[in-house]
């Protein structure tokens, strides 16, 4: 059983399905494959047209800042990969088949092959959106090859540079250098310095192109063979803690809990820390027991500083070509994200109650504390992403509709840093009704559509808090769809709906808390 053949394997997967309760049988497989063709046979006509207007030269303003945001999409990819493992096991098998006399590189070859499916699909995604920033201004057909064949090659090279880096320390370090090889890539691009190359790599004949697919595929088959190679390398611990961890998130995405996620990777990055005590400060005691959350974000400075790197990302969008509308959801959804890092107090009060009862403290006078660090982190990330978003505007192609609209509104004033300080207290309060939501209510009715049945629980989860968000920026909102000229009005409008937001938010808050303790 422990030989180089995966006979052993395959016996005792085989003894595994025959004593399956209910087995696969010819109907499911039936059904398997009528769905797959059905969503090819549906999937297919929309993605040759889309495919057919990508034959278009590509612009040249916008290549840099599409190609800085296929890099930075390579990067988190590879990070999510890093992240997850990414090799593992269910946890039966992680559990005993792991420990066995197997042999190791046939027991993980499923979750292997599993791996080559995903970076597979993702290398698909990569390459169409390669190919929309490059343009194909000749030989369509050959073009999308080329691109496909490259995203695939990148995407499936990075998920084996991963697999190695599980694998082998040395390894982990190159996985690492190649992350930080496509930031510096995207910074060098938004910037405009790689415009020349771009142009010369959207217009290449056919034979460099060939010859740059071709080494892109040899040296990702060869990252593949040696990865496939490192299986049997992967030390076991590694394996059962990615297992574990993947075990975990499978169960909250069972369950559609997707709260439970942010607790695992909580827990996750101080469960192996050693942590200094230090002596708190003197503060009134409703700021004392928001401490911890501004004690938390100092001890996680590199996370703060990724943090502060993104605000970059909307004027990369807006030189990309993103619509008002995008940029936007960018913004509003990007400020959002960042208040709701700091709220892990607040989350844990409505987990329990009774400890926060002990602390002594009024429920608003406790919620208005721990407002304040996540409308200061969404109010400086939102200025500075308007003042980059103003700036990428002014330095984008003349010609553009959004450049044409940014320059207005600088005619009118250079104002638009100001939107961020006066969004802040409704941000955080959105921030604040994020955290506290409840579980996901399943028992709450489903809506029949003409597209399929939409379960009303998830959906009412996920708008928990963007609502709030929605409502107190809409002066915001509507500024940078509209673009105008005088921003006065749009700032004090602004200013007074954020106050009013936060305001009725606490209220409400306390006023369910007496209830609830009545």
């Amino acid at each position: 059983m422990s030989g180089e053949s995966g006979a052993g394997v395959r016996t005792v997967r085989a003894y595994l399905r025959s004593r399956r309760r209910t087995p696969a049988s010819v109907m499911d497989r039936y059904v398997s494959l009528f769905c797959l063709a059905m969503f090819i046979a549906v999937t297919g006509k929309p993605l040759s047209d889309v495919l057919a207007g990508l034959a278009v030269p590509g612009e040249p303003a916008r290549m840099g800042a599409g190609v800085a945001l296929l890099a930075l999409g390579l990067a988190g990819f590879l990070a999510a990969a890093r992240a997850a493992g990414p090799v593992l096991l269910p946890g039966a098998d992680a559990s005993w088949l792991l420990l066995s006399p197997l042999n190791r590189r046939h027991v993980l070859g499923r979750a292997a092959r599993l791996l080559l499916g995903i970076a597979a699909v993702a290398g698909v995604v990569l390459g169409v959106g390669l190919l929309a920033v490059l343009g194909a201004p000749d030989q369509l057909v050959w073009r999308v090859l080329g691109a496909l064949v490259v995203g695939v090659a990148a995407a499936v090279g990075g998920m084996a540079l991963a697999v190695l880096g599980q694998a082998s320390t040395s390894w982990k370090l190159w996985l690492t250098g190649a992350m930080a090889v496509l930031l510096v890539l995207a910074v060098v691009a938004v910037t405009g310095r790689l415009r020349t190359v771009l142009a010369i790599a959207a217009s290449a004949p056919l034979p460099a192109l060939t010859a740059a697919v071709s080494c892109a595929a040899v040296v990702s088959a060869l990252l593949v063979r040696q990865a496939w190679v490192s299986l049997e390398r992967i030390p076991t611990r590694t394996l059962v803690t990615s297992s574990t961890r993947a075990g975990h998130v499978a169960g909250a995405a069972v369950s559609l809990d997707p709260g439970a996620l942010t607790w695992i990777a909580e827990d996750n990055h101080w469960r192996a820390r050693k942590l200094t005590s230090r002596r708190w400060p003197a503060l009134p005691a409703s700021f004392a027991a928001a401490w911890q959350d501004w004690r938390r974000l100092g001890r996680r400075r590199g996370r703060l500083a990724g943090v502060t790197a993104t605000a970059a990302l909307p004027a990369v969008l807006a030189q990309a070509g993103g619509s008002p509308v995008a940029l936007g959801l960018a913004v509003l959804g990007g400020a959002l994200a960042v208040a709701s890092i700091s709220t892990s107090g607040a989350r844990r009060d409505a987990d329990n109650p009774s400890l926060a009862r002990l602390i002594g403290v009024s429920h608003r006078k406790a919620l208005a504390a721990r407002a304040v660090l996540p409308g200061l982190l969404a109010g400086a990330w939102t200025a500075l992403a308007l003042t980059g978003l103003a700036a990428g505007g002014a330095m984008a192609q003349a010609g553009s509709a959004m450049a044409q609209a940014v320059a207005t509104a600088q005619a009118g004033g250079a104002w638009w840093w100001l939107f961020g300080p006066l969004a802040a207290p409704a941000l955080a309060a959105a921030a604040l009704r994020m955290a506290r939501r409840a579980p996901v209510d399943h028992s709450m009715p489903v809506i029949d559509t003409p597209g399929g049945a939409i379960p009303t629980g998830p959906l009412f989860w996920a708008a928990t808090g963007p609502d709030l968000a929605l409502l107190g920026c809409l002066p915001t909102a509507a500024a940078l769809a509209s673009q105008p000229a005088p921003l006065a009005p749009f700032l004090v409008a602004q200013g007074v709906m954020s106050v009013a937001v936060l305001a009725g938010f606490l209220w409400r808050a306390s006023l369910t808390k007496a209830r609830q303790a009545t």
